[in-house]
């Protein structure tokens, strides 16, 4: 029998080879130097050279091929409310844990420990996306916790420890503790004044006193916690915040009724469920009646990570498209050398950049906030607005990083879907693009000197179009009256300050290009649009160094 062969397979595109993903990333490297955690770059080479493995990309896709099941009970009828996940999950789980990234600040006070943690975090969220969550709860939940000393004397080993442990047990017979949140209700979503859930004290009421929690949580993120961060209120009170374990301290199983996991759009390989509180036992942690001002301590903490995730998965897609036009060849060249295809590529090299840089500048202001005023302007006043912009442009981004794989990136064999479909939920949690801008103005109007310290270090940067800082500044005096004009405010701040870093720190083509498009006018809502393509080989290359 003949053996028939139709055509040969010639012009396709492996995926990119495996690589140091720290080496690769020129722009994270120098803001891992300029926001001073030069001390980490050993360490991070070494994590960028594990992540970079086939093997942790095998592991994305397992971890999201097969996502976690409920298992409400056991074979002999009793409640259990387990998950089950496969085992590339837990694999996933015990790298970050070994690397630190839900608590290496809080062990290692030196300076730069957050922005060490900020970068690899990015390069952690090139890889897998969905086992963020439980790690940025479990890291935002600390200062949280360490505020309630007796509680934090039982579970500092567990929440500080090394070792990923994903035995359901009561804490004592575990190595190491994940942490939760549950906060949003069906009634109420972002409205946190909405919800119905009550607490009633066991004996005396206050804070650091047992509560029984009878309602329910529409979204409960990581259902497999050892602990969550709940709010509830007493009758007739403000929401106050309570510390609700899966098991209660006599051994018992805590009332933790998991309903069911939300079957999301992304983020599959990591458990939200909705679930009722029959009763369930809660520690009051923070001021009785402060519970939303409890958890929005740990928003800076958690928006931050919002923003180091999307400037990763704005990475990934970057590295994926640019690998893909250097090598596909097209019309008689290869896709990178077509001048339409330039612009697009260097338009998402210039969003890549920017979205890191202004990340790691962020991890850079959590950690000197309190000594330092522009520091602390900018964890207060830019983390939203950063929440806001850099989370919905990597949405788009990675929608043009797809088109650039043409059908191939369409495809589920392409990592370029799941990247595409983790985005939005960087935008979504811990307060959507409305909530978040609002929050901005907030701070604009209760901390105007903070709002005066960032106004003043846009000014002396020297480098910005004068129209712009013009403009900016009347949209500050008119958005404060008028909340409608709130985004346009996040996105010319962000905008801003992307520029200013770029321009003292990136090289001159880079903020050039930058600043033409984004604050005189030449770009456009679509990627591609007035972007000089004059310097593409060398901003190219820059992005992406590898053969």
């Amino acid at each position: 029998m003949q053996d028939w062969t139709t055509h040969e397979v010639d012009n396709v595109v492996d995926p990119p080879p495996e690589h140091n993903l720290f080496d690769a990333d020129q722009a994270l490297r120098e803001a891992v130097l300029r926001e001073g955690a030069a001390w980490a770059d050993d360490a991070l080479h070494g994590i960028g050279a594990e992540l970079g493995q086939a093997r942790q990309a095998e592991l994305a896709c397992l971890a999201n091929a097969h996502p976690p099941e409920l298992h409400a009970y056991d074979a002999q009828g009793r409640r259990v409310d387990q998950l089950r996940f496969h085992p590339a999950w837990h694999e996933l789980m015990q790298g970050i844990w070994r690397r630190g990234l839900h608590c290496s600040p809080w062990l290692q006070a030196r300076p730069g420990a957050f922005v060490a943690r900020a970068a690899a975090f990015v390069l952690q969220g090139q890889v897998e996306a969905g086992t963020l969550c439980p790690t940025t709860m479990t890291f935002a939940s600390v200062p949280l916790l360490r505020a309630e000393p007796q509680l934090w004397d039982s579970v500092q080993g567990h929440v500080l420890s090394a070792e990923y442990d994903p035995a359901d047990a009561p804490l004592p017979a575990k190595r190491g503790m994940l942490v939760g949140m549950g906060l949003t209700e069906k009634q109420g979503g972002s409205d946190l004044r909405a919800l119905s859930t009550q607490a009633r004290a066991l004996e005396a009421p206050g804070r650091g006193r047992a509560y029984a929690l009878r309602g329910h949580k529409w979204f409960f993120s990581a259902p497999q916690s050892d602990a969550h961060l709940v709010l509830a209120r007493e009758p007739g009170a403000a929401p106050s915040c309570f510390y609700v374990p899966r098991w209660t301290p006599d051994g018992r199983r805590n009332a933790l009724r998991l309903q069911r996991l939300k079957d999301k759009m992304g983020n599959r390989s990591n458990a939200s469920a909705e679930v009722e509180f029959e009763d369930a036992w809660g520690l009051m942690i923070g001021e009785p009646g402060r519970g939303i001002a409890t958890v929005l301590r740990m928003a800076h903490s958690t928006r931050m990570d919002n923003v180091l995730g999307s400037a990763a998965l704005l990475r990934a897609g970057l590295v994926a498209a640019l690998h893909h036009a250097r090598r596909r060849r097209a019309f008689g060249q290869a896709l990178q050398a077509h001048a339409a295809m330039q612009a697009v590529l260097v338009d998402l090299v210039l969003e890549s950049e920017a979205a890191t840089t202004l990340a790691l500048r962020l991890a850079w202001a959590y950690e000197h906030a309190g000594a330092d005023p522009l520091a602390g302007a900018l964890q207060r006043i830019l983390t939203p607005a950063a929440k806001f912009w850099v989370c919905k442009r990597a949405v788009q981004a990675l929608a043009e990083c797809m088109e650039v794989l043409g059908g191939n990136g369409y495809v589920e064999e392409s990592a370029l879907p799941r990247l595409l479909r983790e985005a939005p939920v960087n935008s979504i949690w811990e307060g959507s693009g409305n909530v978040v801008v609002l929050d901005l103005l907030r701070a604009l109007r209760t901390e105007p000197e903070a709002g005066a310290a960032l106004r003043e270090w846009l000014a002396r940067a020297g480098t910005l179009p004068a129209q712009a800082l013009r403009d900016f500044e009347l949209l500050c005096a008119q958005a404060l009256h008028d909340a409608s004009l709130a985004r346009q405010l996040a996105q010319q701040l962000v905008l801003l300050v992307q520029a200013a870093l770029l321009s003292a720190h990136a090289p001159q083509a880079v903020a050039d290009a930058f600043v033409d498009t984004r604050l005189r006018g030449a770009g456009g809502r679509v990627f591609g649009v007035g972007v000089p393509i004059g310097q593409a080989d060398a901003l190219l290359r820059r992005a992406w160094p590898m053969d």
